[in-house]
């Protein structure tokens, strides 16, 4: 199932994406998706709708160098033990929200990462549990101040800036995240062209060393780091990320 958030001429809504092509369809979802979903009957095309980011998360938890390819081009080592740290849920934006520029950065960088929306309230997972923790998959660009992350030492702020996570366009609960192309374009001049099977900590891997530290609740996502080619995007210019089974996430970028 195809799991996207939308805005319709009466509201905001959950719904089911349906079919191919052009002329998807929006099932709404009555309350919420997690769990066995139900539907309430009132259907739009999804053309005639505005697509937003899949998920509102309580926490957005990333992993920093888990491609030995992106840990090699930051000069550094490949970490013996996933790296982890937040993003704020004022990050978030979807499909087609500008990504905006702040101010006192002159290096803003794009990430594209396969991202894990975790379904029930969960704590101390094993590995071999995880996938009945995860609702599904969607697509996420985890933007990143490159000029502040290399002053402060650390990424709360170069990564926390508001509409620094891009989500979208929905969460995709049937695919197997084990060996995915991944690839990232600007302005259609690809970047990122990489595989989650290069992950140095797989998705099971991770849900497990982030359970042991935190509760997840349903919603909250996993960025699960993102591959070589990471690079500078600038006012005026576009950002696709592709992921296989994901459709793709397009932001334009503006400055604030």
């Amino acid at each position: 199932m195809r799991i996207a958030r939308i805005a319709h001429p009466e509201g905001v809504a959950f719904v089911a994406v349906e079919g191919d092509g052009p002329d998807l369809v929006a099932a709404e979802i009555a309350e919420h998706p997690f769990g066995a979903p139900t539907f309430t009957g009132r259907r739009w095309p999804l053309a005639d709708t505005r697509v937003l980011a899949p998920i509102l998360p309580t926490k957005i938890i990333c992993v920093g160098k888990n491609y030995a390819d992106h840990a090699a081009e930051m000069g550094g080592e490949a970490p013996a033990n996933p790296v982890i740290f937040m993003k704020p849920s004022t990050t978030v934006i979807g499909p087609g929200a500008a990504i905006k520029l702040p101010r006192d950065s002159t290096r803003v960088d794009f990430e594209g990462e396969l991202a894990a929306v975790i379904g029930m309230p969960c704590r101390d997972v094993p590995a071999a549990k995880a996938k009945d923790v995860i609702l599904g998959y969607t697509i996420a660009n985890d933007v990143t101040a490159r000029d502040q992350q290399k002053a402060d030492g650390q990424f709360t702020r170069a990564k926390g800036h508001d509409t620094f996570c891009p989500l979208g366009p929905w969460i995709e609960t049937a695919v197997d995240p084990s060996d995915l192309g991944i690839q990232t374009s600007v302005d259609g001049e690809l970047k990122q062209d990489g595989r989650t099977s290069k992950m140095i900590h797989d998705v099971p891997a991770l849900v497990e060393w982030i359970s042991r530290v935190m509760t997840l609740l349903p919603g909250d996502v996993i960025l699960t780091g993102t591959p070589a080619g990471v690079g500078p995007i600038v006012d005026g210019q576009s950002v696709t990320v592709k992921i296989d089974g994901l459709g793709e996430l397009t932001n334009p970028v503006a400055k604030r």
